[in-house]
């Protein structure tokens, strides 16, 4: 059987990675889920693991970006998933489409968080596993099970999914 290239997959937060705190009554990070789910699912392809920040998305600022563009370019690997807040999913993935970085990058999150009933993290981080193994260099979003092209794509905010972007 032929071994499978490895995808590395660069956390930055997001809903996908919240907590619920009880004491607080708030959703907040502690740390990734990342490394259950891989157990879980009981995913075959080689994952190399990167925690980049555990932050919400809409407090990601260009310095956070930066940050994330950055780990994407050191990556060894040239098959990329990112996990991230879906807020302002579409602007990370401008300033890596931008970048223009040779590799397969794939984002990906969750409209409720993974420890949350009913939650599409799960779903969503299968989607981009695949998708980054499918798709030809470049960025992308995976989310809702479609994957889109970065300059492609807006989050509807109405209904909670990621649409194509249909220009005026």
């Amino acid at each position: 059987m032929e071994r499978a290239e490895a995808i590395r997959v660069i956390i930055t937060g997001g809903t996908f990675d919240k907590h619920y705190d009880e004491v607080k009554g708030s959703l907040t990070f502690k740390d990734t889920h990342l490394p259950e789910i891989l157990r879980f699912t009981r995913c075959t392809v080689p994952i190399e693991l990167e925690l980049n920040q555990l932050i919400d998305s809409l407090e990601m600022r260009t310095q956070n970006r930066l940050q994330v563009l950055e780990a994407c370019r050191r990556s060894p690997e040239r098959r990329i998933v990112l996990t991230h807040g879906t807020d302002t999913m579409v602007e990370t993935a401008e300033v890596l489409g931008r970048a223009a970085l040779g590799k397969t990058v794939v984002l990906t999150g969750a409209m409720v968080p993974y420890m949350v009933t009913n939650s599409d993290a799960v779903f969503n981080f299968g989607c981009a596993v695949t998708a980054v193994q499918q798709c030809t260099p470049g960025v992308w979003i995976a989310m809702n099970g479609r994957v889109f092209r970065w300059d492609a794509v807006r989050k509807n905010r109405d209904l909670g999914v990621f649409e194509p972007k249909v220009e005026p």
